[in-house]
Parts: C-alpha cells; sequence; structure tokens
C-alpha cells in the first residue's frame, strides 16, 4: 500500500462499526441470554440480531486495530509504540474499571438479587473478589476488555510484526497467493483450525465471553489484519470478491440457523465451527471490500465521529445499562422500548463527550484522546 496515503475506508468502518456495537448493546437488554440487566420481556428477533453481530463485529475491530497498527509501526519505535498502547488503551481501561464500570455491577448485582442497598453501599463490595469468578471487581472493565485484550496483542506481536515487515520475500509470495480470485478466502483455514483447537477446551482457552470468541480466535484475526495491510494487492483482491463475499455471508447465516435451530447441532461441532468461520470471515470481506471501493472520501462527520469513537465506546455501555435499569419494567412493546433506549443512550453519550470529555484536557487524556 502506498505509505503517505491515508485508506479514509479504514475510518469509515471505525465508525461504523461503533455504531453497530451500540445497537448490539442495546439489544442485549432484550435478547434471551443473561446480561447486566434485562428487559421484562425479552425476545426471540432480538437474540437473532445478536447472534448475527456477534459473528463478525469485534473480529472487524481486531482487523482494523491491525491495520492502524502496521501504519503506526512504520514511524515508531518499539517503545515509542508500547508507550502509545499505555495511553490509548491501559488508562482508559483502568479508569473504567475504577469509575463508572461499578455501576454495572452494582446494577447487575440487585437486578440478579445477589445484593440490596444502595450504590454508596456497594462500593466497599466491589473490591471483593474477581468478577466471573464470584466476586464483583471488574478486572477485564466489562466491556472494555477489548482494550484489556488489544493492549497484550499489541505486546506479544510486535516482534513478530517487526519480523513480517523486515520478511519482504514472505509478504511478496502471501500476496501472490491471496491476490488471486478466491485467494482472500483462504484465511478461513486458519480461522477454522484456531476455532477447531480451541474447542477442544471450551472452559478453558476455548472460553467465549469475550464477544462471542476465543482470545486466540481473536488474536488470528489480528495477525490476518495486520498481514492485509503489508501488501496493496490486497485491496483489489478484496473488491472483486466483494458481491461474492456478500452472498456468502448471508448464505453462512442461514446455514448457521440451520444448524443450530433445525437440526440442533452442537456449537463445538466442526461443521458449525466451519460455517461460523465462513460467515465471519466473508462478513469482514464484504465490509473491507465495499468500503474499500466507496469510502474512500473525508468529511467534516468523518473527521467528527473518528476523535469521538473511543470515549463514546468507553462511555456508551454504561449509560445503556443504566438507562435499562430504569425502564426495565415499562409495558411498552419491544421495539418502541429498543428505540427509546437507543435513542436516549446516544444523546446521553454524545452530550458526555461534547461537553465534558472533549472540552476538558485532564478527560481527554484519561479516555485516550489526544491532546
Amino acid at each position: 500500500m502506498l505509505e503517505k496515503k491515508r485508506y479514509y475506508d479504514i475510518d469509515w468502518l471505525r465508525v461504523l462499526g461503533m455504531f453497530t456495537i451500540f445497537l448490539f448493546h442495546n439489544a442485549r437488554f432484550f435478547n434471551e441470554e443473561d446480561w447486566h440487566v434485562k428487559n421484562y420481556e425479552l425476545d426471540f428477533g432480538m437474540s437473532v440480531f445478536v447472534e448475527i453481530l456477534v459473528h463478525f463485529i469485534m473480529p472487524l475491530f481486531f482487523v482494523l486495530s491491525a491495520i492502524a497498527i502496521y501504519y503506526a509501526l512504520k514511524k515508531r519505535t518499539n517503545s515509542e509504540f508500547m508507550r502509545e498502547r499505555v495511553i490509548r488503551l491501559l488508562i482508559p481501561l483502568g479508569i473504567g474499571m475504577f469509575t463508572h464500570i461499578m455501576l454495572q455491577v452494582y446494577i447487575e448485582r440487585i437486578t440478579h438479587g445477589e445484593f440490596t442497598g444502595s450504590f454508596w453501599q456497594f462500593i466497599p463490595h466491589y473490591f471483593n473478589g474477581w468478577y466471573a469468578f464470584g466476586g464483583n471487581f471488574a478486572w477485564m472493565g466489562l466491556h472494555l476488555w477489548y482494550l484489556m485484550m488489544l493492549f497484550i496483542f499489541s505486546w506479544l506481536m510486535l516482534s513478530v510484526f517487526r519480523s513480517i515487515n523486515s520478511s519482504q520475500n514472505f509478504i511478496t509470495k502471501l500476496a501472490n497467493l491471496i491476490s488471486k480470485l478466491l485467494g482472500p478466502y483462504l484465511f478461513i483455514i486458519p480461522l477454522f483450525l484456531m476455532e477447531f483447537l480451541v474447542s477442544f477446551s471450551p472452559e478453558t482457552v476455548g472460553r467465549r465471553d469475550f464477544g462471542g470468541w476465543s482470545p486466540f480466535t481473536y488474536l488470528v484475526f489480528f495477525l490476518i489484519g495486520y498481514l492485509l495491510a503489508t501488501n496493496e494487492r490486497y485491496r483489489p483482491a478484496i473488491e472483486k470478491v466483494r458481491f461474492i463475499s456478500l452472498g456468502l455471508s448471508l448464505l453462512t447465516v442461514f446455514g448457521a440457523y440451520i444448524l443450530l435451530v433445525e437440526m440442533g447441532a452442537s456449537r463445538l461441532a466442526p461443521l458449525y465451527l466451519l460455517v461460523r468461520a465462513t460467515n465471519a470471515w466473508s462478513w469482514l470481506l464484504t465490509f473491507l471490500g465495499f468500503a474499500s471501493r466507496h469510502l474512500q472520501f473525508k468529511n467534516s462527520f468523518l473527521e467528527y465521529a473518528n476523535e469521538a469513537v473511543l470515549p463514546f465506546y468507553i462511555l456508551h455501555q454504561t449509560v445503556i445499562v443504566v438507562i435499562g435499569y430504569f425502564i426495565r419494567d415499562w409495558q411498552w412493546a419491544i421495539m418502541p422500548k429498543y428505540l427509546f433506549l437507543a435513542g436516549t443512550s446516544f444523546v446521553i453519550i454524545l452530550s458526555l463527550y461534547e461537553f465534558l470529555v472533549k472540552r476538558i484536557n485532564i478527560l481527554r487524556y484519561l479516555f485516550g484522546m489526544k491532546g
């Protein structure tokens, strides 16, 4: 890829992806799986919506993050890069763990009958034990787990990425293979193999508590994303198959539904894991292909939204959970209530960003923004 050219499609995908995560977490209030707070009435349609998004939304962010890291490493030393990772990832994670994330844990405990009392009475109990292991302290920041995992991946893969950058022969040979007509789909193979391997230990390394995938599978997405940035020939190859990718995405959605709902297949069955890996990667190729072809421009909205993405991500789930707590017993139909929750949450999150985070320097720093 041209080093001096900025690909605005990556910025657009980051912004659109964040909005999709926002819609996803609003839907978690209504779907049939447990969450921090639930509506009095659950909905199968919301469950399907959540299931479809789980297949691609967080994998997309790991791919986009890896692409951004490729360009960051071109102009930063290892120490400069890791210092930036601390500022952009660990500081917002730590601030969230010790401030507003407490609200989510508190609301989960009182709505699940695990605590009685006020929020202020709960604060000392927040530090009792580890969340997900019988305690309350959200060591992974709940929805901020992505920041933690991205930091760990960045540290673990730094030397690997440097080695890839210096291996032009490997980069060229891989690009020759992947740039062929159906070459982009070869990345389904390592994704399926990793999903298959972690399925042997679903209670440990194969746990899918983080956005629906194993951390080891996220690491594969992360590595693939970096590889896609190393050679300019990937872009036209992915653009060329964008309609095929869209068709394959829709086909495997139905395939997954038939396997799980109609045939009662296990989520650990090899055939389902293959369909799942194919579905996820096909969606990513669809988004990358159409964005590369149609979103190579910037405007004032993109500039504003791109800066707001990280603070919006940090704040969004806490706001949704708090509002959900107050409206959970309202006797409204599902869709009007979903629109109310999403609309109200969006206005509050954007207001917090616009009038506080964006304008106060210390908050900008604590939320991972540039000065």
